[in-house]
């Protein structure tokens, strides 16, 4: 017991420092950090990141204040008003549209992109392998993709958006930081052991029925093969 207390603890710890799709902004990052305000630093074509809670948004800045970016609304899916739409998106309809898998690239002002937060320039850059294409070019693949889009938390999130219209390739470092972390769950071997307590825990709660008794024996058993 003292080896799972241990092993849930380190669990939980990794998970507060991840925050799933964060990412962390090193001591250099942090310089580089810019305010909505001084928008005059910006130029079109540049990448910009913004922290959420729970992860860092990504952007194409287009120039003169505005910004494309990916971003999750079931709106677009219940009415065709365009005045509508373009109000800003509120928690309801991103939340909905993340489960919906609706997701539009828009252009919004500067200022509600950045949601009140500092933004970081172009820190992708020293980040991924493939050089940044030209400026221009990048303002360009972000404008012909605003509309509609399919989306997907892990696959199609508002970074690969930024990173295919700068880097011509779509990537996500924080999806990649996720999957190292599921992977490293699904490896652990003491997962199997809170798995079977889990399952036997609802069998003993809500009886011997294929709903409990099934995902008691396949989920232990498709960890113990992946582990």
């Amino acid at each position: 017991m003292l080896h799972l207390f241990t092993f849930l603890l380190v669990k939980l710890t990794i998970l507060s420092n991840l925050n799933f799709f964060e990412s962390k902004w090193s001591d250099i990052e942090q310089q580089g950090r810019v305010k909505p305000s001084h928008s005059q630093r910006f130029k079109r074509g540049d990448l910009l990141e913004v922290p959420r809670t729970l992860f860092t948004h990504f952007g194409i800045y287009l120039g003169d204040d505005r910004v494309a970016h990916l971003i999750p609304d079931i709106l677009p899916v219940l009415t065709d008003d365009a005045r509508l739409i373009d109000t800003v998106i509120t928690n309801q309809r991103l939340i909905m549209g993340c489960m919906f898998r609706c997701a539009t690239v828009r252009v919004d002002s500067l200022q509600d992109f950045a949601y009140g937060s500092e933004i970081l320039v172009n820190a992708m850059d020293s980040r991924m392998s493939a050089r940044a294409l030209l400026n221009e070019e990048v303002a360009k693949r972000a404008e012909q993709l605003i509309g509609a889009i399919p989306y997907s938390l892990l696959w199609n999130n508002c970074e690969h958006v930024a990173t295919y219209c700068r880097y011509g390739s779509a990537v996500s470092l924080q999806t990649d930081k996720f999957c190292e972390w599921l992977k490293s769950v699904i490896r652990d071997r003491r997962s199997i052991i809170i798995a079977i307590l889990i399952g036997i825990t609802s069998i003993v709660c809500y009886g011997l029925l294929p709903s409990t008794t099934l995902p008691t024996v396949i989920i232990p058993f498709t960890l113990w093969m992946a582990s």
